[in-house]
């Protein structure tokens, strides 16, 4: 297999060259990864629990959860738990039937029910001695939900980030399921004004957000989404503190912002619903310094967690709607591409981690130890290309 990496520098000619691929995984190369998490500085005065330089290695706190009301959104907040908080406690399973519409929620058993695992844990007790934490607000795509892709969520979390993610009237599933079920949609849709009321609650964080108060850097902030979020994700640039953004699977550039640093776009090469040559189209048109991940043999949802999320039969969200005869299900199977064949699954996750974290941290946390997103080539014989304009 070969992978080409490609890199342009703003007002000088494209240079490519082809590499061998090192390897199915991320083995790592030691450095600092095995030793004990200590205190570092962070940005501006925030002070830090040290991860891993690998960035698709967990980082070194637990992660606690909590789902808050912020206006007409429900939002799941992940954030930087204090160590050994999570000892004795049960992991969160979250219940995808909640994202159906209301008439279809009770046609799916317990026994039979997809539950999406989390590594993370309701209600901890945020980590008060480190941080300010900067921010990642995470828009999820047509026809999902708010925990769509918790396996970013949860990585981010535990390398010292606050993560909120809303469930998006007019772009949940059970939105999408409207067009046959009888039930109707739950409001209009309006990504920027949802990611607007997210960005201020969280500027003054009172009420359910109360815990945050005194430990939030909102100067320094990153917007990431898939899909259609990924989309809403580029048009954030000019919003308060956002100085990166991720667009995975998303097909809209990224205008320059006032604090905008990294532009950062994700495809998968063999994505049926945002083809990869429209990705790599509005990366190209978008603000430097910008970078661009293809995953090779990758598809459309290869971002989130919902080809791995499967029943105790092992039947996957498609299969059990069928299962079930749940309105909707033949629309639903237009975006549900879950080949067995392509690239997923903890690679992807993995891949998709790397990337992302790379970013946010150079930037967010000013971070010089974390690989720099320009080895996410080397790292993984999956990604087939990589380029970036400086």
């Amino acid at each position: 297999m070969k992978r080409t990496l490609v890199t342009l520098v703003a007002g000088l000619a494209a240079s490519t060259s082809m590499l061998t691929a090192c390897g199915e995984s991320n083995d790592g190369d030691g450095g600092d990864d095995d030793q004990p998490p200590m205190d570092i500085a962070g940005c501006d005065g925030a002070t830090l629990l040290s991860s891993p330089n690998d960035p698709a290695q967990p980082g070194p706190w637990p992660v606690g959860a909590r789902t808050v009301t912020i206006g007409r959104l429900t939002v799941e907040v992940w954030y930087p738990a204090m160590p050994g908080s999570d000892a004795g406690q049960t992991p969160i399973r979250y219940d995808i039937r909640q994202a159906l519409n209301p008439s279809q929620r009770a046609l799916i058993p317990d026994a039979d029910n997809p539950w999406q695992a989390c590594d993370c844990f309701r209600d901890l007790p945020l980590d008060a001695g480190h941080g300010p934490y900067p921010v990642i607000v995470f828009v999820h795509g047509t026809a999902a939900f708010r925990h769509q892709s918790v396996s970013q969520a949860r990585h981010w979390a535990s390398r010292g980030f606050v993560v909120v993610a809303a469930d998006h009237p007019g772009l949940m599933l059970g939105d999408f399921l409207a067009m046959a079920c009888p039930d109707d949609p739950s409001g209009a849709q309006d990504l920027s004004g949802d990611i607007d009321a997210m960005l201020a609650a969280l500027a003054t964080p009172t009420g359910p957000l109360g815990f945050l108060a005194g430990k939030l850097d909102v100067t320094r902030v990153a917007v990431a989404g898939h899909s259609a979020g990924g989309s809403a994700a580029a048009g954030a640039t000019g919003k308060p503190g956002v100085r990166v953004v991720a667009a995975l699977a998303g097909g809209a550039s990224a205008a320059d912002g006032p604090a905008l640093e990294r532009v950062l776009f994700m495809g998968g090469t063999n994505d049926n619903v945002v083809q990869f040559s429209r990705v790599t189209s509005a990366w190209t048109g978008s603000a430097t310094p910008r970078h661009l991940v293809g995953i090779g043999g990758a598809g459309h949802l290869v971002f989130s967690d919902l080809c791995e999320t499967r029943n105790a039969a092992g039947k996957d969200l498609l299969a059990i709607a069928s299962d079930y005869q749940l309105c909707g299900a033949s629309f639903a199977g237009l975006l549900f591409d879950c080949n067995p064949e392509y690239v997923g699954g903890q690679v992807g996750w993995d891949i998709t981690n790397y990337a992302t974290t790379a970013a946010f941290e150079s930037v967010l946390h000013c971070s010089t130890s974390t690989r720099g997103l320009d080895s996410v080539d080397d790292a993984y014989a999956q990604v087939e290309s990589y380029m970036e304009a400086l």
